[in-house]
Formats: C-alpha cells, structure tokens, sequence
C-alpha cells in the first residue's frame, strides 16, 4: 500500500496524528495513517482485563481551547466522555491534602474509544511499522507528497535518514521521562475517598488514580504511575517492578489487602521534559512533526499541534 504523490502520510494514530489527519482531510487532501500498534490511541493507551478497560497512559484530559471543548463536546454527545473530577488529593511531606483543580474528563470505555471516534471516517492501517523515511520526501520506498511523524522525537530519529536535517535537529531538541504504569485489581474498595492522588517527594510513586471512580463503575481498581527514576532502572523487565509498586501503594493508602492481580505497562518515553516549541514542525522537505513535546505534556495540547500542523500543511499543498 504504497502512498501516491498526491497524499500525506502519517506516521502514528495518537490524539495529534488523527487530528493532523483530520484537518487534510478536511481540506481535501488525501492522507493515510499507519499506525504501529494493534489499535489507535498512542499514550492515550487502554486495556481491557476481564472484558474491562482500563486506561494504563494518560490518566486524563483538560479542557481549554474553545476548538477543543468542541471536540470533547461531540465526544460527550456519543456518550463516551464525561467529566470526572475537579478535585484530587496530594500526598506529600505536608500528609494528605485537598488540591482544587480543572475538571477532569475521562472515557467509561476507555481514553483510546477518543481516539477511534475522531479516526471513524479516516484510512487508517494498524500493525503498519514504518522503517524509512528519505528525502523526497519517500516513506518505505514510496514517494508522497509530506510525512507527519506524530511520535515521541527519540522513535521518530529512528526512522528518519540523517539527510533530513531540519527534521532531524528537530527530533534531536527533544527529551523524554520514562514511566511505569500499574493496574492493581484488589478484592474490594478499602481505600480513603479519593478521585486521583498526586504522589509529591516520593521515591517510587507519582500518580494513583481510582480506576472505578474513573470509569464510574466502582470495581476495585486502582492505577499507579512511577517516577522516571524508578522506571529508568526496570524497562528491561516492567513486570519484575510488580511487588515493589503494589507496596508502595498499599503503603500510601493504608490498605490492608493485596492486590488479586498486578499488571506492569512500560512506557519509555512517557513525557516530554524539553522541546522545540512552536506548536509543530513543517520543514522544506516536506516533514511535519507534531505532539505534546510541542507544548505542554497535555491531550490538549497534543491534540492542537496535530490541528495545526494539519491546517499549515494543507495551506500549503492545495
């Protein structure tokens, strides 16, 4: 499946390659989206255990940008996002305290089932790895018209041939933070009130989230995310971090179960720390980059840079 001259090709079915290809098509310009994974969603990443997703990447979504309420909008309309929380808790030096925020939205069947909905009327292909992109520019041997690649700069390196200069400093500027996500399913809900909890100072712990609360389902659920230190020293072996996590969080909450089942998720380059900025890149020859490293490490943002890169690529080619 070859892309013709006439088309763009975009590398990743994450929240800002969908939305780039959302606005060419829009714009009526051909596109085709190839997508590593089994599934579209990027770090907005589900897994379903025992028939019931559960989110293992971005915990969340924030809404700001009037173009995006309108997106998330449609979305609650479908039924598959809902505002979840606008208050979670923090635990820290200090113990326990409330922290008043934005509202948080989540996805009963998951923050991928947001992704799938924008790419409905899109040509997307899974389990497509790309390999090469050379000047031209050329994808995998075959020309086009543009190349999106809507992924973590140091996956993007991979791919690109040196000779894409621009490109390639562009993916060089960015720096990413690993991190371990942790599905505990425990006998029953034992735990203190709480929607998400911002783990400060902490060793091991970062994030927990009550997965229950979250789906609005109730089950016995809960879902951690490690620093990037801790991760650093288990991506060989995510699942070996298991015993250590489930402590950590039994530890924080005072819980007098064990967790019936632990599941590790590896994320190697889970947040962007240091980027280009400027929303997106779109160079001469004909290369677009584009995600959150372009903005704060946010679905919003990752979302506009997608957008906009798909209008500023569309000016130029119709």
């Amino acid at each position: 499946m070859g892309a013709d001259r006439s088309g763009v090709v975009v590398v990743g079915a994450g929240i800002a390659g969908v939305a780039c290809a959302v606005e060419l098509a829009r714009a009526g310009v051909a596109v085709q989206i190839r997508e590593r994974g089994r599934v579209p969603g990027g770090r907005m990443a589900s897994r379903r255990f025992d028939g019931r997703p559960t989110d293992i990447g971005a915990a969340y979504l924030t809404v700001s940008d009037p173009d995006f309420v309108e997106v998330v909008d449609r979305w609650r309309a479908a039924g598959l996002a809902r505002p979840w929380t606008d208050t979670f808790v923090a635990y820290g030096a200090d113990g326990r305290r409330v922290v008043p925020g934005p509202t948080r939205w989540a996805a009963p069947r998951g923050l991928r089932s947001l992704v799938e909905h924008l790419a409905a009327d899109l040509p997307v292909t899974v389990d497509r790895l790309v390999l090469a992109v050379e000047p031209g520019p050329v994808v995998d041997g075959h020309p086009c018209r543009a190349v999106v690649l809507a992924m973590p700069g140091p996956q993007a390196a991979l791919v690109l041939d040196p000779a894409l200069t621009a490109a390639t400093r562009a993916v060089q500027e960015q720096t990413w933070a690993a991190s371990l996500a942790a599905v505990l399913r425990f006998p029953s809900r034992r735990w203190p009130d709480f929607a998400g909890a911002f783990v400060n100072d902490h060793p091991l712990l970062t994030l927990v989230c009550d997965d229950g609360d979250r789906r609005g389902d109730g089950a016995p659920v809960l879902v951690a995310h490690t620093t990037p230190e801790f991760a650093a020293g288990h991506l060989a072996q995510p699942s070996a971090a298991a015993a250590a996590i489930e402590e950590a969080v039994r530890d924080l909450l005072r819980l007098p179960d064990r967790a019936v089942h632990t599941h590790v998720h590896r994320w190697t380059y889970a947040k962007p720390t240091a980027g280009p900025g400027g929303g997106f890149h779109l160079d001469a020859d004909g290369v677009g980059l584009a995600g959150d490293a372009y903005g704060t490490p946010r679905v919003q943002s990752a979302w506009r840079s997608g957008r906009d890169l798909g209008r500023a690529l569309a000016e130029r080619l119709t």
